[in-house]
């Protein structure tokens, strides 16, 4: 494609008008920047700076790293109360977010259960079984 050539839409074919889509991504950008402002400041009086997964502590020098995790994962669902909020530090938030992708992908894919964290038993081998058994055996 030379630099004269717009790009063109995968499906279509037609020309992509990409002032039309800059504006339209810069103004999403600037919305989500208004509604995570609004919503963060609330998170950080309502809760303690640590974060709900490690427990790793926060203060005014590393508070850039502690972000708002929404528990159903709607941003647009924030409830004055913070009900639907928690403070996760940047891994942890990264990784529930890709806990629910990769949960997302297994719905999808027929292989996952309908809940988060439903996975049924996890283990069936029981390390301590027949212990007491052992241990009444030595005491006699």
């Amino acid at each position: 494609m030379s630099p004269n050539t717009p790009p063109r839409h995968g499906k279509t074919g037609r020309p992509i008008d990409t002032d039309k889509l800059d504006r339209i991504v810069s103004e999403a950008r600037a919305a989500s920047d208004g509604r995570a402002v609004g919503y963060r400041e609330q998170a950080l009086k309502l809760y303690p700076w640590v974060c709900g997964r490690c427990s790793r502590e926060f203060d005014r020098l590393n508070l850039r790293e502690l972000t708002v995790h929404h528990k159903n994962m709607n941003h647009d669902h924030n409830p004055p109360d913070g009900s639907n909020w928690e403070l996760l530090c940047l891994y942890c938030h990264d990784n529930e977010h890709q806990r629910y992708e990769e949960h997302r992908a297994a719905v999808a894919a027929g292989r996952g259960g309908k809940t988060l964290g439903d996975s049924g038993p996890q283990t069936t081998h029981k390390a301590l079984e027949g212990l007491a058994e052992l241990l009444k055996g030595r005491s006699t």
